[in-house]
């Protein structure tokens, strides 16, 4: 299976997270997860998602998160970001119900999770940058324009 990835990514928005690395841009539309209660619902017990959605979850301040598959229902990507925007750890194949911890490392603000495969198959990988208005604009590595 191929992919076509698209350079438009549009204005930034909190309905979009845009990703770029060398090779690639692309657009996800996502949920925001910014508060506890979200973040710890997540994606459970949903049984799809659309190939080019994702849930983006925001913490308050940078931190060392880990996160565990309970009760999610579809395999999942996780692309860990720091306050900057940019990717500092790539989970790849995240096993439904699995009891065990993933983590994400520190000083982490942001996390993205995706359909399981889609980062290999688009080239996501360390060192991409997310451009979305819940990072800091002012040191953000993709600023939103």
């Amino acid at each position: 299976m191929s992919f076509t990835v698209s350079a438009a990514v549009g204005p930034c928005s909190a309905d979009f997270a845009d990703l770029r690395w060398v090779g690639g841009k692309a657009r996800f539309a996502i949920e925001l997860a910014d508060t506890f209660d979200e973040r710890a619902m997540g994606l459970m017990f949903r049984t799809q998602m659309p190939r080019f959605s994702g849930m983006l979850f925001i913490y308050p301040e940078p931190s060392k998160v880990s996160f565990w598959m309970k009760n999610t229902l579809i395999p999942l990507d996780m692309v860990f970001l720091d306050q900057t925007g940019l990717v500092t750890k790539v989970h790849e194949n995240a096993t439904p119900h699995s009891l065990e911890a993933i983590p994400g490392g520190k000083d982490i603000l942001a996390v993205l999770e995706v359909n399981a495969g889609l980062t290999r198959r688009l080239g996501i990988a360390e060192g991409a940058q997310m451009r979305h208005a819940a990072f800091d604009q002012d040191s953000a590595v993709w600023p939103c324009e």
